[in-house]
């Protein structure tokens, strides 16, 4: 396993970077991967970094141990904080966000453990979530005197119906992963041990595919879900020409008749 030490609370996982896949794990195990500042500001370095590797095409995030996948902010850090305080370190975790949020590529969390506030609001930041079978996933913050502060009341109601998202954040209650894929919220669910094996195995089935076509499905999707459907269709369509007059269009059609595997460019 190929492992860079550049960050103190984030580990990016190179191993699969040969199948274009790359895995951010977050690294606080002994504070259940809560997200304090200096966390905030490693993911943001470290997705502008990946912005830069060209061979990504997918990527995953994940916590370390089986306890946590990230239990949101770390209460004992904002123990204290002034209003001012409280502010600038929030500013640094919206960035965080709407990195992982617009990050060009498919993101898919792999939820090992309790997703809790911001735990929940990340793997809703993704574009695809598994599960393993023992998560619990909540987000409490009414109970706490605040609200969700990251995207959690615009996401959450964008992925289940409305009523089951306003019963979600009023009750500030805990689901489990069989309730969090019959409600809609995560893909599916796995056995503890099998969770990152099978969703290393979506990512790499993922990344075979045009990076252009991911990369234009994606943004279709983010984008046209703001707009009436007439402009939504004129995004597609514009992404959809995008894709169509590149050489990769070319590549994937030669390689369909040829009977072998396309060579993609992202050209």
């Amino acid at each position: 396993m190929t492992t860079m030490t550049k960050w103190q609370t984030i580990q990016l996982n190179e191993e699969h970077s040969s199948e274009n896949v790359y895995m951010i794990e977050l690294n606080r195990p002994e504070a259940m991967n809560s997200l304090n500042t200096l966390m905030g500001i490693e993911l943001v370095e470290c997705l502008k970094f990946l912005h830069t590797k060209e061979d990504l095409r997918v990527l995953v995030l994940t916590g370390s141990g089986e306890k946590s996948f990230c239990v949101g902010a770390d209460l004992k850090e904002r123990k204290g904080m002034t209003n001012i305080q409280w502010k600038q370190q929030h500013d640094i975790f919206e960035d965080a966000y709407q990195l992982l949020r617009e990050f060009p590529f498919p993101v898919i969390a792999a939820v090992n453990g309790f997703a809790l506030g911001g735990g929940m609001e990340m793997l809703l930041s993704c574009d695809l979530r598994y599960v393993a079978d023992h998560v619990k996933m909540g987000l409490p913050e009414v109970k706490l005197g605040i609200i969700p502060g990251v995207g959690g009341t615009q996401l959450l109601p964008r992925a289940i119906p409305i009523g089951l998202a306003k019963e979600f954040l009023f009750r500030g209650n805990h689901i489990d992963a069989q309730k969090a894929v019959e409600s809609g919220i995560v893909n599916g669910k796995f056995a503890k041990e099998e969770l990152l094996p099978n969703t290393m195995d979506i990512a790499k089935e993922i990344a075979k595919n045009a990076p252009l076509s991911l990369k234009a499905i994606k943004k279709s999707i983010n984008t046209g879900l703001q707009t009436d459907i007439n402009t939504a269709l004129t995004i597609e369509l514009d992404q959809y020409y995008k894709c169509a007059n590149s050489e990769d269009r070319l590549e994937g059609i030669l390689a369909f008749n040829e009977k072998r595997k396309p060579d993609w460019q992202g050209k």
